[in-house]
Formats: structure tokens, C-alpha cells, sequence
């Protein structure tokens, strides 16, 4: 097998005339996808390096062996150059054209223009058209139940107007009731309880310093509550505690009182506090504010408040259709529509103020006071100077008209309803309020177990089911039903609700004392949905009581 010489391959590499050989297509160059993972020829990105890759080598034809070197394979477009440029010398616009064909290969769809099509803009105009119904809509609903919650919530009592400046009240105060612990009842308002706070703060202190024989000051008191309760105190808050309870405390201005401090002056007024308190019969000792007063004098105060806001509340039920009328002594809570944290705040009373000493700041004042000691001309040039200097009085502006009232009218969500009808609804709903506010602590927790009892004997029949027995002790059973109903609940609460089903239903639950065990037993047999309804119907019925 003879050897090639080394010379062949520059032979083979001499590019031939145009005609002899035929043009090569030239190899399209793409990015291998990450899926196809088949070994291919390394391609070079266009425009990234000079170097041009090598295709693999053609296999030996015949019996020939295959050359010591593989040959290069060019591209038809170099072949048939004879005379291609300079590496390094590469035209821009030999770029331009080359890097516009790969991008015109990669994205052939990106040439052409997007022709906005009439089904999009028609589309586009029935969208727009439904927001617009849809819009209009949604306001005529909102106006018509803005009307209806008008009509069915009557209001208390016109508040005042409120300063531009106030600010709105924080939700733990505008719902202070509705938060309060345990079974609803009688509950005071966030600020009237804040006020029944600061009197005790302040009847504390004023115990103290009248018992030492100290006069009790309003320095020292706002102090000393200020320290007590991390809140302010100032003098509108005396006023209204003198508002609600009168002859709790005598108001005097006095001076001449030892302060020990740099700020007040001796000679100056200040406010003193001094409680009354009843004189015993026989007594020559001075009375002492004791623990004792110090609750009783709370609880008259509280009581205050308390008589305050039924006031309220009495006119909230006069302004009802049909009005209702409730006994003082029957009355256990609020009407369920009446906010009692939006009751006008206690207005403040009048406290003594410190004299006021007479000054001098007209012309008129001056000529009244040295009228004796002038001399006639002087009288006159102040009075013409009095009189030029007098600012003419402001007419009396006219008083504002009161504003008219619009009749009473239906909403447009009644209309078309027939009056009688709607009386005996509001008469109805009226009845109902009434029985809610006045049923006693022990009937609405009996009621909050009625309420209870159906769930608790769906209960009680499955675990009955389950157990596959006619009776269980009941601490089982309680242990059970505790433990399956959704509420977190007591054993000793859990045996109440049983006693009290089988009180009402002797006949499907029955309680047996055998020595010292409670057995309960339950009819298996018996239909749940007719256990479930008469349980309703007596729920029902204890609440129309």
C-alpha cells in the first residue's frame, strides 16, 4: 500500500476553474436543540471566530487506506472565489448581509406586520357596552339599599355637629359593647366608663389627702390620676364627674395655699376639692372617707351613668314604629338597634373660677374711673376721642331658619306592600325585642342550650350507634359527646344539656340511678329528623316567651 506524499494534500487544496467542478450547496449552520443529544459537527455562531469547523471524514473507498490528513471541506461560495479577502479585513457589509439572513432564518414570522382584524375592535365595543350596563347596575342597587337601611334604621337623636378637626373614633371605642365578656346586659360606653375610672382615681385620692387634713387641690389631683390611670385628666373631666354626681364633692377657688413649687405662686387662685360627706348622728369627731364610703360613693355613681343612658335608650324606643314602651324594673339589656357607644358625651359642668381682677383697656373705662378728678375740657376731648375710636355694632344677624323636615314617605323597596301588612311585621319584631330585653340571665342560658340540643342529639344517637349498646354510664357518654361536638365545652356543662334533653324528650332519652351510677338510655329506634324538629319547636317557642 503505497504512502501519499505530503504534497498531495497542498494539490488537492488549490482551488479548480469554475466549470470542472460543481458547486457545493452551502451547509445550513443551526443551534443543536438540548433535547437531541446525537453527536453532530461543532457549529460556530456567524460572525464569533474565523475558524470554520471540520465535517468528519468520508469513509475509505475500495481498498484504499485513508490519507494521513483529513481534507478540509470548504464552502461552494469560497470555492468558487478564487480570490478571497484578507482574514481580518472583512467588509461591514459582508456582516450586515450575514448577520440579516441568520436573523431572517430565526425568525421568519417577526417580518410581517400585525393587521389589527374588526372581530378584535367589535369585541372591544361589547365589552365596553356591558361594563357601562354593569356600572349603572351596581348604582341603582346601591341607592335603593342606601334607601331601605335609611327607612329601617331609626335614629336616636340628632348628634351636634362635630368640628372639622375631630377625628374619627377608633373601633375599640365605637365598639366597646359588643366586645364586653359574658351574657349581654346593661353595658356603659367606652367613655362613660373611662369617666367612672377617673372618679374612683380621683375620689382616692381626695380620700387621702382629706383624711390627713390636707387641702386637696386640682394639681395635685390630676397628678396623682395621671400616675394612676396613664391617661389625661384635666378640668373639663371634673366638671362633667360634678355633672353626674353633684353632692359628691364642695368646688371652691382659694389662695394663700403652700404649693412647694417655683411655677404657682402663693397669692395665686387655685381650685380645692373637698368631699361631702354625711355627718353621724352623735358624732364630734370628723367623719373619715373609709373603704366603705369610698364603694358606696362608686356604686352611686355608676348607677348615674347607668340611669343616663337609659334615658337614651327610653327615647330610642319612642322613636321606633310602633313605639315601645319596656319597664324600668324588667328592662336586663339594650334594644338590639341601639348603639350605645354613639350616646352623646356628658356635658361638663360650671366649676368656680378665680375672681377677675378689674382692668383698664378703653377710653371709655379710663373717663368712667377719673371722671371725678378731670376738668371739663379733657372730659370732652375724651369723649370725642371715645366716640371716634367705637367700632359700630354689628346688626343683628337673622336667625337661622330651621331646617324643614320631609315628610315621612315609604322607601321605593316597600312599595307596592299593603300597610296592615307591615304593621303587624313591625308589631311582631317589637314583640320579639321586648321578650329579648327582657328576659333574665337564667332564661337566656337556658335558651343558649336549647339552641344546642339538636346538634348534641345527632350526637348522642351516633354514639350510642357506634357502642352498640342500650345504655352507657354517663360520664361516658358525656366523655364522648365532648370530645365529638364542635365546641369546646365542659364535662359539667356537657351532663346539663343531657338533663335537660331528657327533660324535654323523656321518651327518646331517659336517665336511670342505679346505686351510685347515672345510666343514660336512648331509643334507637326513633326517626332523628322528628327529634330534630320538635326539638325546633320548642327553641322556638321558649323564644317567644
Amino acid at each position: 500500500m503505497a504512502q501519499r506524499r505530503l504534497t498531495d494534500f497542498f494539490a488537492r487544496r488549490r482551488p479548480t476553474p469554475c466549470g470542472s467542478v460543481p458547486p457545493r450547496a452551502k451547509p445550513i449552520w443551526r443551534t443543536p436543540s438540548p433535547s437531541k443529544c446525537a453527536p453532530s459537527t461543532p457549529v460556530s455562531a456567524p460572525g464569533s471566530s474565523r475558524k470554520r469547523a471540520r465535517p468528519l471524514a468520508e469513509p475509505a473507498r475500495g481498498d484504499a487506506a485513508p490519507p494521513a490528513r483529513r481534507r478540509l471541506r470548504l464552502p461552494a461560495a469560497e470555492i468558487s472565489d478564487p480570490s478571497p479577502p484578507a482574514p481580518g479585513k472583512k467588509t461591514k457589509k459582508a456582516k450586515a448581509a450575514g448577520s440579516h439572513s441568520v436573523s431572517r432564518q430565526r425568525h421568519p414570522a417577526a417580518q410581517e406586520d400585525p393587521i389589527p382584524s374588526k372581530v378584535t375592535f367589535s369585541e372591544l365595543k361589547s365589552c365596553l357596552q356591558r361594563a357601562k350596563e354593569l356600572g349603572a347596575r351596581v348604582q341603582e342597587l346601591r341607592a335603593s339599599a342606601e334607601d331601605v337601611g335609611e327607612s329601617s334604621m331609626p335614629k336616636v337623636e340628632e348628634n351636634p355637629t362635630e368640628p372639622c378637626g375631630e377625628k374619627a373614633l377608633p373601633a375599640y371605642q365605637r365598639f366597646h359593647a359588643l366586645a364586653q365578656p359574658g351574657p349581654p346586659g346593661l353595658v356603659l360606653p367606652y367613655k362613660y366608663q373611662v369617666l367612672a375610672e377617673m372618679f374612683r382615681s380621683m375620689d382616692t385620692i381626695v380620700g387621702m389627702l382629706y383624711n390627713r387634713s390636707e387641702t386637696a387641690t386640682f394639681t395635685k389631683i390630676k397628678q396623682g390620676v395621671q400616675d394612676m390611670m396613664r391617661k389625661r385628666f384635666e378640668e373639663h373631666n371634673v366638671g362633667q364627674i360634678k355633672t353626674v354626681y353633684p353632692t359628691c364633692y364642695r368646688f371652691r377657688q382659694e389662695r394663700n395655699i403652700p404649693t412647694f413649687k417655683d411655677s404657682v405662686k402663693r397669692s395665686d387662685y387655685q381650685l380645692t376639692v373637698e368631699p361631702l360627706l354625711d355627718q353621724e348622728a352623735g358624732g364630734t369627731v370628723a367623719p373619715q372617707l373609709t373603704a366603705s364610703r369610698l364603694l358606696q360613693r362608686r356604686q352611686v355613681f355608676s348607677h348615674n351613668l347607668v340611669e343616663r343612658v337609659r334615658e337614651y335608650h327610653r327615647t330610642f324606643l319612642a322613636s321606633l314604629n310602633p313605639p315601645m314602651v319596656v319597664p324600668e324594673d324588667q328592662l336586663t339589656r339594650w334594644h338590639p338597634r341601639f348603639n350605645v357607644d354613639e350616646v352623646p358625651d356628658i356635658e361638663p359642668a360650671e366649676l368656680p373660677q378665680p375672681p377677675i381682677t378689674e382692668k383698664l383697656a378703653t377710653a371709655q373705662e379710663v373717663l368712667a374711673r377719673a371722671r371725678s378728678i378731670m376738668s371739663p375740657k379733657m372730659e370732652k376731648a375724651l369723649n370725642d376721642l371715645a366716640l371716634r375710636t367705637a367700632q359700630p355694632s354689628s346688626p343683628g344677624s337673622p336667625s337661622p331658619a330651621q331646617p324643614v323636615t320631609p315628610p315621612a314617605t315609604l322607601s321605593s323597596a316597600l312599595k307596592g306592600v299593603s300597610q296592615s301588612l307591615l304593621e303587624r311585621i313591625r308589631a311582631k319584631e317589637a314583640q320579639k325585642q321586648l321578650a329579648q330585653m327582657t328576659r333574665r340571665p337564667e332564661q337566656e342560658q337556658r335558651l343558649q342550650r336549647l339552641q344546642r340540643l339538636p346538634e348534641l342529639a345527632r350526637v348522642l344517637r351516633n354514639i350510642f350507634v357506634s357502642e352498640r349498646k342500650p345504655a352507657l354510664p354517663m360520664e361516658v357518654a358525656c366523655a364522648r359527646m365532648v370530645g365529638s361536638y364542635c365546641t369546646a365545652m365542659s364535662h359539667g356543662e356537657m351532663e346539663k344539656h343531657v338533663k335537660l334533653l331528657s327533660e324535654l324528650l323523656p321518651d327518646w332519652v331517659s336517665l336511670h340511678h342505679i346505686r351510685t351510677d347515672t345510666y343514660v338510655k336512648l331509643d334507637k329506634a326513633a326517626e332523628l329528623a322528628g327529634i330534630t324538629e320538635q326539638l325546633a319547636r320548642l327553641t322556638q317557642a321558649e323564644e317567644s316567651l
